[in-house]
């Protein structure tokens, strides 16, 4: 007997019109992409498909025709436009039954509640030949796995959420893991601060970034830029590490993290090496940079002031930055003053009784932001001007990034 088919690929199909209209949005597509991807599943494409048999049985076939495995979402519901079980069907050839073991259980579901089931429900205990109920705790419709006579497999899921990632965990993982489901596979993060995606692309070099095995990509997040280096294969964490080394030696000056780390968790990791707490004021930032760090118990106040609040007011014109947009956009050291953000910061610090204290002004300059930061640390005061790109929200997105990377800076060093 020839052994089975290895399932290195997978394509993913979202059924819904509800997805193709906007009217919801697919979160599952995302969450099943990263499953397979760390189980070391290719993940080729991803489809969003309406409520239509013949768009749903082609989108089927096609795929078996390019991945080893097929899972797919929504479809599964007992009204006339959940078409999944018909689409399987046809692609199959087989002819979907009433499976007595699945209508027993459903219409116990409705006796519980003293109620008969409704006849349109009874399409929920179909099955194929090819095809194994996998048991729904939170729904009332059975996933499919399918086997196909070339060693491809088909896993149709429920489309809400609650009822998707129970069953993928408990029912499908472990049957793919079982069959050996992915090859070998590694990969690291890098976050970058101070540099944007493309600077990333130019200092990496098109030679590094076209390679295929490892893969070096870049990814422009909300918080930071992100370099990841996968790979695939036997000795793909060796192949990793290599590659991570030359990368690091590219981007050294601009890595303030790796792998899942936040803003938040670096921060707080610094913080906690020397067992002190950090209180943060902000003016005209909406709260961007309390939003960033988040509810962290090392933060012992976090303070969001209006520019025309009047502790704000009082101190602004002796923390005005320069006219100047190069020297605002200067990450040299400004010169101490005791006044502007600065007896803000050593008021919130002495209010909310920590060990360091965050303050960050923003002010509009032309199209973007200047930003004005001070770390009052127990030894020692450093203030810092910035230029962030953009003005308003994103404006005040970018300043509490420029404000988390100063402060991690300064405690690295301190």
């Amino acid at each position: 007997m020839a052994p089975p088919r290895p399932l290195l690929t997978a394509e993913l199909l979202s059924i819904g019109t509800e997805l193709t209209v906007g009217e919801t949005r697919d979160t599952n597509a995302g969450e099943l992409a990263r499953s397979l991807t760390g189980l070391g599943v290719a993940v080729r494409r991803i489809q969003a498909l309406p409520d239509d048999l013949e768009a749903v049985r082609d989108a089927f076939a096609t795929a078996l025709g390019r991945a080893d495995l097929v899972v797919s979402t929504g479809g599964l519901g007992p009204t006339p436009d959940d078409l999944t079980r018909e689409a399987i069907a046809a692609v199959a050839a087989e002819e979907p039954a009433v499976d007595a073991d699945l209508e027993a259980w459903l219409r116990g579901l409705w006796s519980r509640r003293g109620i008969d089931m409704p006849a349109m429900n009874l399409k929920q205990a179909w099955l194929i030949p090819s095809a194994e109920a996998l048991p729904n705790g939170n729904g009332t419709a059975p996933a499919w796995w399918v086997d196909r006579p070339d060693g491809r497999v088909v896993v149709a899921l429920p489309g809400p959420p609650r009822e998707m990632r129970p069953i993928w965990q408990s029912e499908v993982l472990p049957r793919l893991r079982d069959r050996g489901a992915g090859a070998e596979t590694a990969s690291r993060t890098l976050r970058l601060a101070g540099i944007g995606e493309s600077a990333v692309a130019d200092l990496l070099g098109e030679p590094l970034l076209r390679a295929t095995n490892p893969i070096v990509a870049t990814y422009a997040r909300a918080e930071a830029v992100d370099v990841r280096v996968s790979a695939r294969g036997e000795g793909a964490g060796e192949l990793v590490a290599s590659t991570l080394d030359r990368v690091r030696d590219l981007l050294a000056d601009h890595i303030w993290a790796e792998d899942e780390m936040t803003w938040s968790d670096a921060i707080g990791a610094a913080l906690a090496e020397r067992g002190w707490t950090c209180s943060v004021v902000e003016v005209a930032t909406g709260g961007s940079v309390a939003a960033l760090l988040g509810d962290v118990p090392w933060l012992r106040l976090a303070e969001t002031l209006a520019e025309d609040a009047p502790a704000a007011a009082h101190h602004r014109d002796a923390d005005a930055p320069p006219e100047d947009a190069a020297a605002a956009a200067s990450s040299a050291p400004a010169p101490r003053s005791t006044e502007g953000l600065e007896a803000l910061v050593r008021n919130g610090r002495d209010v909310g009784g920590s060990d360091v204290g965050l303050g960050v002004r923003v002010r509009a300059r032309g199209d973007d932001s200047a930003v004005t930061v001070v770390v009052v640390l127990p030894d020692r005061t450093h203030r810092e001007r910035r230029l962030a790109f953009l003005g308003g929200s994103q404006g005040r997105l970018r300043a509490a990034l420029v404000a988390a990377h100063v402060l991690l800076e300064q405690l690295r060093h301190a």
